[in-house]
């Protein structure tokens, strides 16, 4: 059976319980290239749970246009919960057709995507192994399956950057998500002694949050996220770590800051919310200032000034290029950390020590060091910077543009690398205290102005003394 589709705007509907072998869906695009347009055909679904509002999910035959607005449409399989996207066959490798998106499950048992002249953008590899139909099960987990209802592949086992409740991640496995238009990305990965989030930068990767297990001397073998929360579980199937928090129907990883979010369902708005955030300080994500920023107190964000740009503010969307920054010279920056972790790490040096080393690194933009324990750690790039009051014997560095100076003084030039850390908050506090005074200034003036004249003072009788002169 060959079934063929065309919507102007939106596709909803057209849903099937399952799709058998050699049946195929095919959504054409307008004749003339819609920017926005977006095309979504339902192939087949789970019911809705009976006893509370919550929406099942879908499976859909989606088509879009490019990012790029290029004339071409993205063609993807994809898994909906409700309105939420939990699953796409383009997560890692997108799919681009310039007018047909076509899903056809072959008759030896592939699952495939093709563009209209016949090109394969993505397949599941089954052909075959036996498969006879494709389903999409309760917990959201589209399969593939042959005569004996066995498993021959699953979406469960491609995760993208939605965990759903049921389902498992093994170590050395992980979630990712992509910004747009972006050079990084965040991952949220299994490791054997925690979980954890990354920003991933070309070849750099660094830390922001982590989670270890409550159990010392245990090791992580896979995470399972169940009905009290995600579960961390050792190489026996013990539980050994939980981060709790009930009713949970998926872990997403956001594309825009990095958080990673427990979502439940609401069935007084009508929507999922999250009920748990990884990251709860937003001056605590890695990209909530640009490169260079510094996140402050308000969670505003003031400027390193070395890049000649005072907006500062995140926007991930843009892409952040690592550059060699070689013949520069070193500033320390007071009252400032950065939330990165896992940076390159030397111990027992001091901190002049520390200095040199970045100093002479050209793939070195900044560093971090301890006085306690002699630890130098050092950065690619000059990102998740935040305010912090300012603690003795922890110090940060920026790589700076070597022989800068505005003036003949040391100040001035740190002055203008540096600029004024938390400047917006003092901005604020200076606009407060100023509105103040004009107030008490006023307020002085115009009680000066109700009191009642002074009575005038005795003028001189200059007439009766001229007499008394005359006389």
């Amino acid at each position: 059976m060959k079934a063929e589709t065309f919507f102007p705007a939106k596709l909803q509907g057209h849903c099937k319980s399952d799709i058998s072998l050699g049946n195929s869906l095919t959504l054409t695009s307008p004749l003339e290239y819609a920017p926005g347009f977006m095309g979504k055909a339902y192939i087949m679904e789970t019911e809705s749970s009976s006893s509370t509002t919550e929406p099942g999910f879908k499976a859909a035959l989606t088509m879009e246009s490019s990012d790029q607005d290029d004339g071409r449409y993205l063609c993807s399989l994809q898994v909906f919960l409700g309105d939420v996207r939990v699953w796409s066959s383009g997560h890692y490798s997108k799919m681009y057709v310039s007018s047909k998106c076509i899903i056809e499950l072959t008759k030896d048992g592939d699952l495939r995507l093709k563009s209209n002249n016949k090109r394969v953008g993505w397949r599941s590899g089954t052909s075959g192994q036996g498969v006879e139909r494709l389903e999409i099960q309760s917990t959201g987990n589209l399969v593939l399956l042959d005569a004996k209802n066995l498993i021959k592949w699953q979406s469960f086992n491609f995760p993208t950057d939605v965990m759903l409740s049921g389902q498992r991640l093994d170590v050395a496995t992980q979630l990712t998500s992509f910004p747009n238009d972006s050079t990084l990305f965040y991952s949220f990965e299994v490791l054997r002694d925690k979980i954890a989030l990354f920003l991933n930068l070309n070849k750099l990767k660094y830390s922001y949050w982590e989670y270890t297990p409550r159990e010392k001397n245990k090791t992580v073998n896979f995470v399972r996220l169940g009905s009290k929360g995600l579960d961390l579980f050792d190489d026996n199937s013990h539980i050994i770590g939980r981060i709790e928090q009930p009713l949970i129907r998926f872990l997403a990883l956001g594309n825009r800051t990095g958080n990673l979010g427990l979502y439940s369902y609401k069935p007084e708005k009508g929507k999922f919310e999250a009920t748990f955030q990884a990251v709860s300080n937003t001056c605590d994500l890695p990209v909530a200032c640009k490169p260079y920023g510094i996140c402050t107190f308000s969670k505003s964000c003031s400027c390193i000034k070395v890049m000649g740009n005072s907006d500062c503010s995140s926007n991930v969307d843009e892409p952040v290029s690592v550059k060699r920054l070689c013949d520069h010279d070193m500033v320390e920056l007071e009252g400032v950390t950065t939330v990165l972790g896992n940076g390159t790490q030397v111990r027992n040096v001091r901190k002049e020590r520390c200095e040199e080393l970045c100093k002479k690194d050209c793939e070195c933009g900044a560093a971090s060091y301890s006085v306690s324990d002699e630890s130098c750690v050092m950065y690619g790039v000059v990102m998740g910077v935040k305010q912090i009051e300012r603690v003795s014997g922890l110090s940060y560095m920026v790589k700076i543009p070597k022989g800068v100076r505005l003036g003949d003084e040391k100040s001035n030039m740190r002055k203008w690398v540096v600029g004024l850390v938390g400047g917006i908050d003092g901005f604020v506090i200076l606009l407060l205290l100023s509105g103040f005074a004009f107030y008490f200034i006023r307020k002085r003036r115009k009680s000066s102005s109700q009191q009642p004249p002074p009575p005038p003072l005795p003028q001189r009788n200059t007439d009766s003394c001229q007499e008394s002169r005359i006389s």
